[in-house]
């Protein structure tokens, strides 16, 4: 089911480190995406917890970017032809909206990945999220526009309550 999900997490995650750029040199843009690829990976993960869930997003696909593109003023360049930008196509807001939430607030992201760890697609695998959960220094610099709870806000406030529904007990595992 994992694999099912990596078009969607890896065009989400585009989209967030395009959306909020890393600040510095290449190092800083590969620690800003792995920040960005652990929530997102997380996000969906809450988003579709079953093999079920994953093969419907799969054949309907998550929807887009153009909303996230409309509320951060982001966006494809006008001069990109249609293939360069068909990736935004995988863009889940849900998810990206999750990721957002769970990059601003580290007792969230503590809470989702310990759901996570409960079942679900993270059942049984050795999976750590370290980067997202307790990012050193270099993280949080690499980061700080990914992690700018006020410069997410307009992307995390989107879907913030169905992520906290999600993860109250006794939900049940459809998002």
């Amino acid at each position: 089911m994992l694999a099912d999900l990596s078009p969607l997490i890896a065009a989400t995650t585009q989209w967030l480190v395009r959306a909020y750029p890393a600040s510095g040199g290449a190092l800083a843009a590969a620690l800003c995406e792995v920040q960005a690829r652990q929530a997102v990976t997380v996000a969906a993960w809450l988003r579709y917890p079953t093999a079920m869930d994953a093969a419907l997003v799969g054949m309907a696909g998550p929807g887009g970017c153009a909303r996230l593109d409309w509320i951060t003023g982001a966006g494809p360049d006008e001069d990109a032809d249609e293939d360069a930008v068909a990736w935004r196509t995988w863009v889940d807001e849900v998810v990206a909206s999750w990721a957002a939430c769970l990059l601003a607030d580290p007792g969230l992201a503590e809470e989702a990945v310990g759901a996570l760890h409960g079942g679900g697609p993270a059942r049984g695998l050795p999976v750590e999220f370290r980067r997202l959960l307790a990012p050193d220094a270099g993280d949080r610099s690499a980061a700080a526009l990914l992690r700018h709870p006020d410069l997410l806000s307009p992307v995390a406030d989107l879907h913030h309550a169905q992520l906290l529904a999600r993860l109250t007990p006794g939900q049940a595992l459809i998002a």
